[in-house]
């Protein structure tokens, strides 16, 4: 709990897990949530979707059409993990807005 306090790196807040999750609060605010289990998945999913590549700096629409045509044509889905051949500087890493 203390980690802060001997390691630098470590900030002392959850300033970026907040706002990390603050466009699913707006989003579940705005629009009453899904009346169904079947939409409350598919936000959860396409939120942590486009939270994850954001935070890649990955382009989403590309992202979500790859998808969709893996999908349609029954070829492997793209992946969501990132690419540790080209890391993302975490010093300028985007949360989503």
């Amino acid at each position: 709990m203390w980690l802060f306090v001997t390691n630098p790196g470590v900030e002392p807040t959850n300033n970026a897990a907040e706002r990390a999750i603050r466009p699913a609060v707006i989003w579940r605010r705005t629009s009453f949530g899904s009346q169904t289990q079947g939409g409350s998945t598919f936000v959860a999913r396409m939120l942590t979707v486009v939270t994850s590549l954001k935070s890649q700096r990955r382009n989403i629409l590309e992202f979500i059409t790859q998808a969709v045509f893996a999908a349609r044509d029954r070829q492997p889905t793209p992946s969501l993990l990132p690419d540790v051949a080209n890391p993302v500087d975490d010093s300028e890493t985007v949360v989503a807005a």
